[in-house]
Order: structure tokens, then sequence, then C-alpha cells
């Protein structure tokens, strides 16, 4: 038992690790001139054909619902998290800062371990408070939000920042639900599927169509599809089962310490001391 706790841990941080990535195939995106909610389109879209694709093919019995009605779960995932925290998270980074954008959504955790105990009755103890406050004080440090100017933040920007978190939160909770009778593979392709129909009718197919058939920005929106998406959205939610959701909320917080560094040492980011002391709050906890 001990040891199938660890290798959910081990695939959370994995999947997490991935998460870390998606700057790279974001920043190349923008380039090409697509907007923040174009490439959240761009990443449900290609994560949704990679996923639905490899599923007909590999394993089409696990597509079949048990109940028409156990897509409410899917529609939770697809739109209340996946959408509606990308729509909050964009939001705060237009209102405020994207340091203050991140460190918000990472609020996301606490929102997990306080829902846990009231629908999976996990228990609050001293180690999950100790690490959450290292987790987000060490996220600050790490995007920089710390020290901050309090009166440069604007309650609109705080309100989404939080709703980002709460929404980041949901696909752990519902997720924790659905993998009852579902597989995590079946999760998150339904969950992208779902995703990707609704931002459909919003995406300016006319006005970039030129650029979806360039092959550079295939292979970034495939990428980005396949890597920090499906890959990543997979194993994080395979490790759940095994997890449980404020243990492997905690975990997710090596995403942004990924990020840096691929910031650092590709993009060139500059690097300070407190963003060294910043990674070390949040590795130190997941040990």
């Amino acid at each position: 038992m001990i040891a199938l706790i660890k290798r959910a841990y081990l695939f959370i941080i994995i999947g997490a690790a991935l998460w870390g990535t998606i700057g790279w195939f974001v920043k190349n995106l923008y380039h090409f001139g697509f907007t923040p909610m174009e490439v959240v389109s761009l990443r449900a879209f290609s994560a949704a054909f990679i996923l639905l694709g490899y599923m007909l093919v590999a394993a089409r019995e696990t597509l079949k619902l048990k109940h028409i009605f156990d897509i409410r779960y899917f529609i939770g995932t697809g739109i209340f998290s996946i959408i509606f925290f990308n729509f909050c998270m964009f939001t705060t980074i237009e209102l405020a800062s994207i340091p203050f954008a991140t460190a918000l959504l990472y609020t996301g955790p606490a929102f997990v371990t306080i829902m846990s105990v009231f629908f999976f009755r996990e228990k609050m103890n001293r180690y999950k408070l100790i690490a959450l406050f290292f987790t987000f004080i060490g996220v600050c440090f790490v995007v920089g939000l710390i020290p901050i100017q309090l009166h440069t933040i604007q309650y609109t920007s705080l309100i989404y920042g939080i709703g980002s978190g709460f929404g980041y939160a949901l696909y752990s909770i519902i997720s924790k639900f659905t993998l009852k009778k579902y597989t995590s593979l079946t999760i998150t392709t339904y969950t992208f599927v779902v995703a990707a129909i609704t931002l459909l009718p919003f995406f300016p197919f006319k006005e970039k169509l030129h650029l979806l058939i360039e092959p550079a920005v295939l292979f970034y929106s495939i990428g980005l599809g396949l890597l920090p998406t499906a890959f990543a959205y997979i194993l994080y939610t395979y490790g759940l089962h095994q997890a449980e959701a404020s243990k492997a909320s905690i975990l997710t917080t090596i995403e942004p310490v990924v990020a840096t560094l691929i910031g650092i040492f590709i993009f060139h980011d500059p690097f300070s001391l407190l963003q060294t002391v910043g990674m070390a709050s949040i590795i130190v906890p997941l040990y």
C-alpha cells in the first residue's frame, strides 16, 4: 500500500512538472499573434484531438459512459475547472501581473484541502497546514510577488485571482469523485473534449486559419496538447486515484519551480536569491 502511494506521488509530481513546461509552448505561440485565450483554445483542441484519437483506436470501450448523466462530471472538469480557471487567471494577468496571478492560482491547494475535509473526510493535520504555508510563501518568492506593494492591488484582480485558484481546485475534487467510475484516461479525454466543444464557437478561425496551417504553429500546438496537457493530466489524475486530494494539490506546486527553471535556462530570465529561497520552501514539504 505504501509503495502504491509513493508511486502515486511520483506520478503527481511528474504530471505537475510537465505542467511547468507549458510556458515554452505558450511563449512560442504568442510570437505568432495568438492571444492568451486563443492559446487556451488551441490547448483544448489539440489535447482533445490527441486523446480522442488514441481512445478510438486503442481503448474504445472505455469511452462508453456508464450513465448519460455522468457527463455532468466532465462538464465540471472541462468548463467549471479548465475553462473557468484559465479565464480567471488570464483576467488577473490583464488586471494585475503574471506573478500576482500565479501566486493566487496556487491558493488552489488550500481550497482542495478545505473541501477534502468535507467531501472525502480527509484529516486536517499540522503537516498539511505547515506544507500549505511554506508552499504558498515559496510560490510568492519564486514568481517575484514578494516584496509587494499592497496599495497597488485592485480588489477586482484579487477576486478573479482567487477565482482561478478555486477553479483550479475543482479539477482535483471532481476528478476524485469521477475516479470511482472511470479511469484517468477517460476523465482526461472527456474533460478536454467538453472544453474544446465549449470553446469552439469563440475561436476566430476566419482570422487565424492561415496560421493554423503553419508547420511551426502545428508543432507547438500539438506539443502543448500532448506533453503539458494530455500526458500531464493523465499522470496527475492517475496519481490522484491513490493519493489524498489535499496532498496531491500540495505536490502540484512543483509546477512554478519547473516553469521558473525553464525561464532561467531557456529564456534567460533573471534569477534572484529570493527565488532560490522560494524553490526550497516549495520542495522541502514534498519530502
